[in-house]
């Protein structure tokens, strides 16, 4: 290895050793978290501004690897796993998918009102949206075939109308914000019979819709859901193709070519990285001081949500464009800036999951002692609900994942330069906007998960 090489490596293994040991993350949920996130121990720009470095040279160590060859091979590498069985998993999935489902919706109207005791409550937060999306990038998409919702689909009619190509991803890029929403401004966390209800009035939307336009083009185009867990199944080292599973490196599958197709599915892969983003930008006494005044000033705090909602994600899609309109100049090339902006967008999924697991992780090993208690006895109460304490430590595991996460999404941007461009020199170039835009996203969440976690405000 180069001289060159052994600095770049050496400022990337000082920023990660320098984030392991500040600061502290967790994610909110209602009352069911507990404690959250704590003030740094060293100050916050040498903080921001390490992991920010660790990001810029992780390009520069990148830049340095133009052998195609390497390149290609390190991405099509794998080891292949026992196959088999496809059948008799995908049956047990289907039921323990149906049984979740009931279990939410009876338990959740006639179970404890408890949220630390009521199964409802912790299978969906705890266990699905933490545990189950942990599992989908470590393992692979398993939601695709738990979805009880799907499962029902198939049991049903279809009159297959034709869906209005016009509107390709864009409705699960609205549904995926609404369901962002809800979930922030309503007591889903707190209150099981609200989250019933919202589950069921999903699943009629959705087996509504299935019925209308078809089961395969309502799963695979407009769910907002399913989309979520089919995106972040492609980062998980264990894929799965006809000839069975197969084991590969971390994100090596989201330099898949058309992974991403259309400016549409762009806009729900920024809009997938801004909703964890918002989720827990509005727990820091930053937002609280910013919306306070303007509530204060007549704005209600349900109208004040979405909108910031809706802003942040056009601020957060717009830079991307700005960073593609600029990568096609710096790359002088003739392909469009929506070809750029296409190819660079499954990179960002890497980001997503960095953030998602440091947001997460917590939050699901706190609450798994309850959700199995939950578990064998649903409609109890018991006097004592048990968690787990998470040592003093735990939070550097969620600094370093966000950084490892723009590390990968780093390396697999610089695989499809590589792919797209002939010209060694574009497509190091054409890269330059989009580091810059990776470095300001790594910066906001590092912002974000060393701040001292505050209750939501008015609300």
């Amino acid at each position: 290895m180069s001289v060159s090489r052994h600095r770049a490596l050496a400022v990337v293994a000082t920023g990660l050793a320098a984030l392991s040991i500040a600061g502290t993350a967790s994610a909110h949920g209602g009352s069911l978290a507990a404690g959250g996130r704590e003030s740094l121990t060293i100050p916050t720009w040498l903080f921001l501004s390490t992991g920010g470095a660790a990001v810029g040279a992780s390009f520069l160590l990148a830049s340095f690897v133009t052998d195609r060859v390497f390149v290609e091979r390190l991405h099509d590498w794998g080891i292949d796993l026992a196959g088999g069985g496809d059948r008799s998993l995908r049956t047990i999935g289907r039921v323990i998918g149906l049984l979740g489902l009931l279990a939410v919706l009876v338990v959740g109207f006639v179970g404890p009102e408890t949220p630390r005791t009521n199964l409802a409550i912790l299978l969906v937060w705890a266990g699905w949206w933490a545990g189950l999306v942990i599992v989908t990038y470590l393992l692979g998409n398993v939601w695709s075939g738990l979805n009880p919702f799907k499962t029902l689909a198939s049991l049903l009619p279809s009159l297959e109308s034709a869906y209005p190509e016009r509107l390709g991803a864009w409705p699960s890029v609205v549904g995926l914000l609404l369901l962002i929403w809800v979930e922030v401004v309503s007591p889903l966390a707190d209150q099981s019979r609200l989250l019933a209800t919202v589950v069921a009035v999903y699943g009629v939307v959705t087996l509504a819709g299935a019925v209308v336009f078809g089961s395969e083009t309502w799963f695979q185009r407009v769910d907002p859901v399913e989309r979520v867990f089919r995106y972040y199944g492609r980062f998980a080292p264990i894929t799965h193709g006809p000839d069975g599973f197969r084991l590969r490196l971390p994100a090596m599958d989201l330099s898949t070519p058309r992974l991403v197709d259309g400016p549409d599915e762009v806009a729900f892969v920024v809009a997938l990285l801004w909703g964890t983003t918002y989720d827990g930008f509005v727990t820091t006494a930053l937002w609280r001081d910013l919306s306070t005044p303007i509530v204060s000033a007549g704005v209600p705090a349900h109208v004040l949500y979405p909108v910031a909602l809706a802003l942040g994600f056009a601020l957060f899609l717009g830079a991307y464009w700005v960073a593609a309109r600029l990568a096609r100049r710096s790359a002088k090339t003739y392909l469009g800036t929506d070809a750029l902006a296409v190819r660079f967008a499954p990179p960002l999924l890497a980001i997503a999951v960095g953030y998602h697991f440091a947001h997460y992780l917590g939050y699901f090993l706190f609450l798994a002692p309850a959700l199995a208690v939950a578990v064998l006895s649903p409609l109890s109460s018991p006097a004592a609900v048990p968690v787990y304490q998470l040592p003093d430590w735990f939070g550097a595991v969620g600094i370093i994942s966000v950084v490892v996460g723009h590390l990968l999404a780093i390396w697999v941007a610089h695989a499809a330069a590589y792919e797209l461009f002939p010209s060694r020199l574009q497509a190091v170039r054409s890269q330059y906007p989009f580091i810059a835009v990776m470095v300001a996203y790594t910066m906001i969440s590092l912002w974000i998960v060393s701040r001292p976690e505050v209750p939501l405000p008015h609300l």
